[in-house]
């Protein structure tokens, strides 16, 4: 199963797309400040988590929601927690 992750850095309030194999793995690796892109942005929160039986089913997701149009998506399945944080 591939997962595809969204995280919410608490100290910058943006936002982390990514995708992996092994979910609690990788979340572990963002959370010990062993992922190059994260290690300066924690604490960090799971916000989403979309799983796919393909990898590049997920890829293609994270991929999407990296795009504009993916942005829009996510503010919009989002919305309530995106204010909750404001």
């Amino acid at each position: 199963m591939y997962c595809v992750y969204i995280l919410l850095s608490v100290k910058d309030k943006k936002t982390y797309i990514g995708y992996s194999g092994n979910l609690k793995r990788r979340i572990d690796e963002h959370k010990k400040g062993l992922v190059e892109a994260t290690k300066d942005r924690r604490p960090l929160k799971l916000l989403y988590v979309g799983c796919f039986i393909n990898e590049l089913d997920a890829k293609n997701e994270e991929l999407f929601l990296k795009s504009g149009k993916g942005r829009e998506r996510l503010k919009f399945l989002l919305k309530n927690t995106f204010e909750n944080l404001k």
